[in-house]
């Protein structure tokens, strides 16, 4: 079953060459193409992508604000996001990926690399690493909003072992490293992982790394939980 995708750019050339690769593969059907966000919100609610390679900086509305009110869902099948941007450290992917990206790519990236990309976050996952996803938020953490820690709702919700877990990910380890420090078999990590995502309501590692920012359980200037709120 082929990966449908829908390209969101205001850039005709651009739009153009991302066609141009993504249709070449026989896994991949390219089924609409957006000049700006409105478009890329209305052609997705009406063709339900698998995949939208967001333009961040478009007219009209831009592709931050497209992928927050895509992300939502409602009646409609949230499709993955895949941003691209031309600088790697552009703080609207910061943006981009609190509204609920599933990673991004520089416009300068490889036909292979865009392929991959689109597979990638088609499947599930999370292109970025969380470290990557870390070092971008210690830039512009001073400027997200903190969202206090409610203790016993976090105590309710997750165990001991997965607040352990959400912990060591924000640090930007990989489930190896994290079974390492803990001591736990890479399978039983990934199952710690999936029950923090299904808990917390995310969609991927990175959200997981977003939501420790954003929540104060690590500080910009490295990992600094603020307080465990999980007692034994």
């Amino acid at each position: 079953m082929s990966i449908t995708v829908l390209i969101a750019d205001d850039q005709p050339l651009m739009r153009a060459a991302l066609r141009m690769s993504l249709a070449a593969e026989p896994d991949i059907d390219v089924i609409g193409e957006a000049a700006d966000g409105l478009q890329a919100i209305e052609l997705a609610t009406s063709m339900s992508p698998d995949v939208v390679v967001m333009d961040i900086r478009m007219p009209r509305l831009d592709g931050v604000a497209a992928t927050r009110h895509l992300s939502r869902g409602g009646d409609v099948r949230a499709p993955r996001i895949l941003v691209v941007t031309t600088f790697a450290l552009d703080e609207y992917v910061v943006e981009a990926l609190r509204a609920g990206a599933s990673g991004f790519l520089l416009k300068d990236a490889t036909s292979e690399e865009l392929v991959h990309a689109v597979r990638v976050v088609a499947a599930g996952d999370a292109l970025l690493s969380p470290s990557v996803t870390r070092r971008l938020l210690d830039q512009y953490a001073q400027r997200l909003p903190r969202i206090a820690v409610d203790g016993p709702a976090i105590a309710e919700t997750i165990t001991k072992r997965e607040f352990a877990v959400l912990m060591l990910i924000a640090r930007g380890m990989s489930n190896a490293a994290v079974g390492q420090e803990l001591h736990l078999a890479e399978s039983s990590v990934k199952t710690h992982v999936g029950h923090l995502l299904a808990k917390l309501r995310l969609q991927d590692r990175v959200q997981l790394v977003i939501y420790a920012y954003e929540t104060g359980l690590v500080q910009p200037t490295g990992y600094v939980p603020v307080r465990n709120p999980i007692r034994d």
